[in-house]
């Protein structure tokens, strides 16, 4: 077991004591960086690369078991991603400096996510909206609503409309904030979406409700409402981390 002692204080925060081998005396294949050099970046485990991030450990810990020590403590890199810089300080060994740089990292990685999905995404099928919207869910503590705005080819007219965050309800879904924007652009078509923070996608009777509100209001306006997609988490055996309304039958949807 590692025992742990404050020792003093600095800008990479508190340090401890801990029984932990000093870089120099980690067999060459062990180190982050010649791992890297050796493996390339796309071979290496997940704490090589925070180690890489990192650069340095703290008194009595190598930065390869610190980057280890993060890991098992979020356990996901998703939940990694969801922390706070002031969260990330309160590591020990982590200080404003390198809580930054971590967050920094992974901001970076969500960016190139997104920049990778083309302007005119074609909306076919659900898992088209998941690749779309799975990257900016994942992160989400809130519910998010959004609307993706699509032409006559039902290819995206721009990115992904946030149209309110909170619980969903009537009064944040208001078919005037949902239509606003596609009239404006002549969307003829327009899919709904929106994620549980709570990884369950199931719809709750409230979703059901909204849905079928909006699907009305855009009959009116002639812009057909084709799904709703509630995003989730995969949890366990589930196959599955979203629920498509129109794959269920709970709603009537236009063609």
């Amino acid at each position: 077991m590692n025992l742990l002692r404050q020792t003093s204080d600095d800008d990479d925060g508190p340090t401890y004591r801990i029984h932990s081998a000093p870089m120099r005396d980690i067999p060459d294949r062990l180190r982050p960086r010649e791992q890297f050099e050796y493996l390339g970046a796309e071979n290496v485990p997940d704490a090589t690369l925070i180690a890489l991030i990192l650069r340095t450990g703290l008194r009595g810990m190598n930065v390869a078991d610190l980057a280890e020590r993060i890991l098992r403590q979020y356990t996901t890199l998703t939940a990694l991603a969801q922390a706070s810089v002031d969260e990330l300080r309160g590591i020990a060994g982590i200080g404003r400096v390198k809580a930054q740089m971590l967050k920094a990292s992974l901001e970076l990685a969500r960016r190139l996510s997104l920049e990778a999905i083309p302007e005119d995404h074609k909306i076919a099928a659900p898992e088209d909206v998941l690749m779309v919207l799975r990257e900016r869910a994942r992160l989400a503590e809130s519910e998010v609503f959004w609307v993706l705005l699509l032409d006559t080819k039902h290819r995206l007219k721009r990115p992904p409309l946030e149209i309110t965050k909170g619980t969903l309800n009537a009064s944040l879904a208001h078919p005037r904030e949902v239509f606003k924007e596609a009239i404006r652009s002549s969307s003829a078509s327009i899919v709904l979406a929106h994620n549980h923070p709570s990884g369950d996608p199931t719809p709750s009777a409230e979703d059901v409700r909204i849905t079928r509100q909006l699907v009305e209001a855009g009959k009116i306006v002639d812009i057909h409402v084709l799904d709703h997609i509630i995003l989730g988490r995969k949890r366990g055996d589930e196959r599955l981390d979203y629920v498509s309304l129109r794959e269920t039958g709970m709603v009537a949807f236009q063609s």
